[in-house]
């Protein structure tokens, strides 16, 4: 699979509102995970899949998401990266619906998703 293929996958899982299964077929076993902020239930920094799927576990029990739409993949001049626009549209446990716009930069080799990086507005 061609990193734009491994993108389009990756958008058309989130778009169909089905991540988990992003995760289960793109993502490399040893993927690294970057979050911009970190926190005591998720750090900043994770490794490896099981750590990745805990942290979805973590975000889907604590957030309620009504829309999630990803935009991309977006390649640059890096053969081996693409980023994904998301727009997510959600109600944190005990907190305000609010809306969240991130961008995700990923590594891809040997076909999965060795690292993502997550960026967000300023």
């Amino acid at each position: 699979m061609s990193v734009q293929t491994v993108g389009k996958r990756l958008v058309d899982l989130c778009n169909a509102g089905d991540p988990d299964r992003a995760v289960k077929e793109l993502y490399a076993k040893d993927i690294v995970s970057i979050e911009a902020n970190g926190t005591a239930e998720m750090p900043a920094r994770m490794q490896g899949i099981t750590a990745v799927e805990q942290k979805s576990e973590w975000w889907n029990a604590n957030n309620e998401v009504h829309r999630m739409a990803a935009e991309g993949p977006f390649i640059g001049n890096r053969p081996d990266q693409f980023a994904v626009r998301f727009e997510i549209d959600m109600t944190p446990k005990g907190g305000a619906r609010t809306k969240m716009v991130e961008v995700g930069l990923y590594t891809v080799r040997g076909e999965k998703i060795a690292e993502e990086a997550f960026l967000y507005s300023a």
